[in-house]
């Protein structure tokens, strides 16, 4: 004896999340640019550059509320 088929059911589409907005001081990147100091009472400015954290949005590039 063949099983009884079950009725379908229409699947319900969910509107996508918006996307966060980003971060206004690392445009989203979720690090800045420090520039790099030489010296222990001048303090000289080098040309070199390193990558830090982004303290506003703790690097994960999304604005905070």
């Amino acid at each position: 004896m063949p099983t009884a088929k079950k009725p379908t059911t229409r699947r319900r589409n969910t509107p996508p999340a918006p996307e966060p907005a980003k971060c206004p001081d690392c445009d989203g990147k979720g690090e800045t640019r420090e520039t790099v100091r030489v010296g222990a009472r001048k303090g000289r400015v080098t040309d070199d550059h390193q990558a830090a954290l982004c303290l506003t949005c703790w690097g994960t590039g999304h604005a905070t509320d």
